[in-house]
Parts: C-alpha cells; sequence; structure tokens
C-alpha cells in the first residue's frame, strides 16, 4: 500500500504530520509494492496480450424462454408469445427476438442447464459462484471474494501494471445488483472477501468520465502534488537501472492511473464505433436495475485494452414478473432487440480486433425465470435452471450444454454447476484450481473451487 500525503501540518506522536491520504492499493493493484510494479511495466512485453475475463451480469435473472432455450412445441403459457429462429448452427434455435445472435451462433456456446445458484437477488452470487450472507451459507472468515479478487491476488496487475480488476456497471439502485457484496434479505456484507481490501475492484459506479476520480483526488490535484514523489527516495533505490527522473515519470504515471484515464475517455473512439454500439435505453427505476447502455461494453472493451485483466459490468433489469414495466411480452419486445445488438457488437468487436483469443465472456443472471407465465403476464424467480452464454479464450463456438426439460424446467441431460463455470474462467486465467488455495483471515487454506469441480470440457 502506498500512501501520499497532504498538506496538513499536525503530527502524530511518531512525528510523521497529520495529513490526508491517497491510498492506492484500493484500485486493485493487489498486494505487489511500486517497486514490484514499475519493474513488471518495465520488463513486461509491450506486444503481449493479458488474459482477460468480462462477465457480464444481468440483475434481475433473465428468461431463458425468451433467449437461448425456446419451447415452440410447449402450451402457450410456457412457450410464451415469440417463435423460434434458425441460427447458423445446424440444429440449434433460439428465440425470434434474437436475430444477431442467432447469425453468429457459431462463435459462442451456451450452457442451458446451469444449477447451483440458489434464489437471491444479489450479484454476489454471480460474482463469487456461492452463496453468502446468511448464517448456513457456512462463509469463511473475511467471506467469499470475487473471482476478480482472487484473480488480482494471484496474479497480481494487470498488463503494464494496469489495475487488474474494474466494476465497470452503471449505477443501480438496489444495492444487491451492485458488486459490492451486499446480500438480498441479509444484513451482512461480504466485503471485500479473504483476499482483502488490496483486491476489492475499481468500481466506476456508472460515470465514464475522462477526469476520472481516486477517492476524491482528481489527477489536477495530484499534478499540483508532483513534487511529493521527491520525497520516495527509498522507494527509488529499490528499482535497479533506472534513472530518478524516470522513475519520478513512471511513478506518477501509475499513481494517476492515466492509461486507465485514457481507457475511461469514450471520445477517443470515433463516431462510427460509438454509433455501431449504440445508444442507452433506460429500464423502469422500480427494477432497481441498470440501463441497457452498450457504451459501457464499449468501455468495458477499451479497458481489456489498456490491460485490466476482469471487468464486470451490469446491463439492464430482468425481473419480470409483470408486477411493473409490464408483461414478458411487452418487456421482451423492448429490451430483447438492444440486448442483442449489444452483445453481438460488443463479441464481433472483441473478435475484429484479436481480442476475443484472450477474453473469456460470460453473459448470466442470478437465476432464470418460471416456465410457466403467471396470471400478471409474466416470469417469476427459478433457480431450477438458466441459459448462459460463454464466449471467447478458447472456448470453441456453435456448442449447447444440457438440455432442458420439455418445459425448460430443469435439465435433463447434463446439469452444469455454477462451479464448473468458475472452474473454466480461472482455467483460462491460467489459474490452476486443482492446486492453489488462497487463506481465509483464519489462515485456513481455500480452494478457488468447491467440490473438486472442473472446467466444462464440453466448451474446450
Amino acid at each position: 500500500m502506498l500512501t501520499i500525503p497532504g498538506n496538513r501540518t499536525s503530527r502524530f506522536c511518531d512525528g510523521v504530520s497529520r495529513r490526508s491520504f491517497l491510498r492506492i492499493g484500493s484500485l486493485g493493484l493487489g498486494s505487489v509494492a511500486l517497486p514490484g510494479l514499475l519493474s513488471q511495466q518495465a520488463t513486461a512485453a509491450s506486444g503481449s496480450q493479458t488474459r482477460s475475463v468480462v462477465m457480464i451480469y444481468l440483475p434481475g435473472g433473465p428468461t431463458q424462454h425468451e433467449t437461448f432455450d425456446p419451447k415452440p412445441d410447449a402450451p402457450s403459457e410456457i412457450r410464451g408469445s415469440f417463435g423460434p429462429v434458425s441460427t447458423n448452427v445446424p440444429g440449434v434455435q433460439f428465440c425470434e427476438l434474437l436475430p444477431r445472435l442467432s447469425r453468429m451462433a457459431d462463435r459462442f456456446s451456451v450452457v442451458r442447464t446451469l444449477v447451483g445458484l440458489e434464489n437471491r437477488h444479489e450479484s454476489f452470487q454471480c460474482y463469487t459462484g456461492r452463496p453468502g450472507g446468511r448464517n448456513e451459507d457456512g462463509e469463511p472468515a473475511g467471506g467469499w471474494p470475487t473471482f476478480g479478487s482472487v484473480a488480482s491476488s494471484v496474479l497480481g496487475p494487470g498488463k503494464n501494471g494496469m489495475v487488474s480488476f474494474v466494476d465497470a456497471s452503471p449505477h443501480m439502485n438496489y444495492a444487491p445488483y451492485r458488486n459490492q457484496g451486499l446480500h438480498d434479505a441479509s444484513t451482512k456484507i461480504s466485503w471485500p472477501g479473504f483476499t482483502g481490501s488490496a483486491h476489492v475492484p475499481f468500481a466506476l459506479e456508472g460515470d465514464v468520465q475522462p477526469d476520472l476520480v481516486l477517492n476524491g483526488i482528481n489527477p489536477a490535484r495530484l499534478d499540483q502534488r508532483r513534487e511529493l514523489l521527491a520525497s520516495l527516495s527509498d522507494i527509488q533505490r529499490q528499482i535497479e537501472g533506472a534513472g530518478s527522473d524516470s522513475l519520478q515519470q513512471q511513478a506518477f504515471g501509475l499513481l494517476t492511473a492515466g492509461r486507465l484515464a485514457e481507457a475511461l475517455n469514450l471520445d477517443r473512439e470515433p463516431v462510427q464505433t460509438r454509433e455501431r454500439y449504440g445508444a442507452s435505453q433506460s429500464t423502469d427505476s422500480g427494477f432497481g436495475g441498470a440501463p441497457q447502455s452498450p457504451q459501457h461494453l464499449l468501455l468495458t472493451r477499451r479497458l481489456l485494452e489498456a490491460g485490466v485483466r476482469c471487468v464486470t459490468v451490469a446491463f439492464g433489469a430482468w425481473d419480470w414478473h409483470g408486477n411493473r414495466g409490464g408483461t414478458v411480452e411487452y418487456l421482451s419486445r423492448k429490451y430483447l432487440p438492444v440486448f442483442d445488438k449489444a452483445v453481438s457488437v460488443f463479441l464481433q468487436d472483441l473478435d475484429e480486433r484479436g481480442l476475443l483469443a484472450t477474453t473469456t465472456v460470460v453473459v448470466w443472471g442470478e437465476f432464470g425465470r418460471t416456465p410457466r407465465i403467471n396470471v400478471k403476464g409474466g416470469r417469476d424467480h427459478w433457480p431450477g435452471t438458466q441459459s448462459v452464454l460463454l464466449a471467447g479464450g478458447g472456448i470453441h463456438g456453435g456448442r449447447i450444454v444440457g438440455k432442458t426439460d420439455r418445459i425448460g424446467g430443469i435439465p435433463v441431460e447434463r446439469p452444469v454447476h455454477v462451479q464448473e463455470v468458475f472452474a473454466t474462467l480461472y482455467r483460462h486465467l491460467g489459474i490452476d484450481t486443482n492446486n492453489i488455495k488462497v487463506p481465509d483471515l483464519n489462515g485456513r487454506p481455500r480452494y478457488l473451487v468447491e467440490d473438486n469441480r472442473q472446467p466444462i470440457s464440453e466448451l474446450l
């Protein structure tokens, strides 16, 4: 943890001035000291590409029937208002409201039989793969860390010392949807998890601004304190082979997170690219979820290019009971075309830029929706199964894993546990879940996945 002192003059008993501090550890840079970061930056191959994971979180739980697991032969109260459309993979059909994704289904795969999630409205399950916040969950000391926190702890910073873990989600009114360890119907907070505060995500809270703010101190204010770096001679001496001026410039660039600020500046993107992704569409405030913001997916791509290892981003609001916003038919017509375009453009953009080969993308919510449409015209919570899109990072495209029953309620072939998804993500990042353990706050070594779950072999 590096601290930059401010200008207050009163002193502690040890003689150190009482001043305000900017703590860099909260950027998700991990426990690596600044000299180590600069050394890594100096020795990293400029052309190397960080292996990355992007998790597109769909707060509220998306419907599998109106997305990737249509049931055209089921009764109307099951199949809903929409028919299937054939994809470019023979024998595979999606909902007709996903024509763009259907035309590129050979570039991603779908798990139709995800199990292992609880009936809880919270992002925590998606970001950790485990339940938390209740006594029966048996959380370890410190709480379960998110997958990005684990990656930050085990692997350290991203390319050239870049922030390892960023939450790029827009602001959401319902607190348990945020990536902050908050729980549904529980006062407990599993934050920051046993990897510690140095590995929590750097949260943008939805404000995509070129003037990046770090804990309330912006780069302009830091620029006025450039001379403070001259006092870091003890750190300078730890770096071999670099001159004082060079060190000061590198350290200042890291402290202001200049490359991160650059990545957040969407004005750097050509107008055609921004228009290709499309404009944001707000969602009903009663959902408490995120807007449908394709520009946040564009921002995510820029973060990957800057060297961020793990990015989480929330997209839309999917709690479609029919008690707010309209029926599932109305909500599907309104929101699924935007989802279809945004995710397809994002995957295409990653592919065109060579990023999809090194980036695994997972798109999911905290559970699926009921097979039967309720009397209000909506679908209720259904942890029995859900459909998950997986792409990139060595995952084969054009595959369907698992099969649900005739009403899309339970798996009848190859249930896939959520821990298998996490094993797949860690494998892509180069983390051996069979051998690597991280200690909790009591010092007990913890495996990263439970019950010896392995990566999804059908996708690799």
